[in-house]
């Protein structure tokens, strides 16, 4: 499956382990095209429409609904997890999730 960085894609998360994010729910691709266009597995962050304000957490809206991308659950996945594209994120939105990637693992 052909993907690019930022979008949003359905994914079959189950099954997992402790306090990791479940289901099968949108998440935000985070891994870079070069990655995405060579490896069989893709970095994304979960996304959940329940949510507080939390420093790891980015809102967002896709298809008229409020959410969050979950930064703090970021994890690797293979591509066969993914059910199906949904969209991506606006360029706001982008701004914001790079911000709190580099705020949480770089700085």
């Amino acid at each position: 499956m052909d993907v690019k960085q930022y979008q949003i894609v359905l994914v079959n998360l189950d099954p997992t382990l402790g306090s990791e994010i479940q289901k099968t729910r949108p998440c935000v691709i985070v891994s870079p095209n070069e990655i995405n266009d060579h490896l069989r597995t893709v970095v994304i962050a979960p996304m959940t429409s329940t949510s507080r304000k939390y420093p790891t957490r980015v809102k967002v809206k896709h298809q008229s609904q409020e959410g969050w991308v979950v930064i703090d659950q970021i994890r690797t996945i293979d591509k066969i997890r993914i059910v199906k594209p949904l969209g991506s994120l606006t360029e706001k939105e982008i701004r914001e999730c790079k911000r709190i990637i580099r705020e949480t693992f770089v700085d």
